[in-house]
């Protein structure tokens, strides 16, 4: 959607919420996801907006607030008052979202437990996964340890690693990219490594085994950007196997890409106690590094 601004106003999200009849909230999710542009650059919600102005907005638009509870089975690793860690299965959207409004991780959550509303689209939810990433994430269930969590992952006091299976053998056993990721400017749903609009991105990889023609990586995050693990891989050449995206081949499974979050680690928030789980890889990633050529 494409809109010439006809007016002054002092805020983009207020603008927006009256020209489109919109909640300020569902504009504001949207211009967090970099979906809303002015004169093809990245705002805040209260930038300001002036006569002439061209606003971008990359979505349908059809989000919806009515967040419905179903009875969908989880993965609960742990469980206390304030929190939750779930191992979410690869497939699995983790927020409702043009596409997904039902079966997804927030859905199954509102089922079964109380969570934080600091976000109403995305009650509980503190950081993501894609969907055909697979693995442990955290949940808050109060709005005082969401904000704790969040204000920890800001802090890179909650250690998430990651394990990935990437095309290609890489020589060294140890690696960091430090490389800025923002919106595709040729398509609007990728990322990629650019200078424009982009924040920073860094990520340290470690060789954990290598096969003839493949590599499997534990990768650590220090920023946590939008598909941050699968683009910086990609762009140094050795793409996350079964990646329908950024991988080399379009011949791909509908399993995903072989990357799964297999362990966090962090002080509780409110009680200070460690919490640290891993879990085991996907029968599915197995089966595949079964059926790969060791050297």
């Amino acid at each position: 959607m494409h809109i010439k601004v006809d007016e002054n106003s002092s805020r983009i999200d207020e603008y927006l919420a009256i020209k489109l009849d919109m909640s300020r909230s569902k504009i504001k999710k949207l211009i967090k996801e970099e979906k809303i542009l002015v004169n093809k650059k990245n705002i805040k919600p209260s930038s300001s907006i002036h006569i002439g102005d061209e606003v971008d907005i990359v979505d349908d638009l059809d989000y919806s607030t009515d967040l419905v509870a179903e009875d969908i089975p989880l993965d609960i690793i742990y469980e206390d008052e304030y929190l939750l860690i779930i191992n979410k299965e690869s497939g699995m959207v983790v927020h409702p979202a043009p596409g997904h409004y039902t079966k997804t991780l927030v859905n199954a959550l509102l089922g079964k437990f109380s969570l934080s509303n600091k976000d109403e689209l995305r009650p509980g939810i503190v950081h993501r996964i894609d969907k055909d990433t697979s693995g442990l994430l955290v949940v808050a269930k109060t709005d005082k340890v969401h904000e704790l969590l969040s204000e920890m992952i800001k802090n890179k006091k909650i250690e998430r690693k990651y394990i990935a299976l990437v095309d290609g053998v890489i020589s060294h056993d140890t690696g960091t990219i430090d490389a800025p990721i923002g919106r595709d400017i040729n398509n609007r749903q990728k990322m990629m490594v650019t200078d424009i609009n982009s924040k920073e991105a860094v990520t340290h990889f470690k060789v954990l085994k290598r096969y003839k023609k493949h590599t499997l990586i534990e990768c650590i995050l220090d920023t946590g950007r939008t598909h941050q693990i699968r683009v910086h891989m990609a762009y140094i050449g050795y793409p996350i196997v079964n990646d329908p995206v950024y991988g080399k081949s379009k011949n791909v499974t509908s399993f995903g890409q072989m990357l799964h979050s297999y362990s966090i680690k962090f002080l509780h928030p409110i009680t200070n106690k460690e919490i640290f789980f891993e879990i085991d890889l996907p029968d599915e990633f197995k089966t595949l590094l079964n059926t790969i050529t060791e050297d």
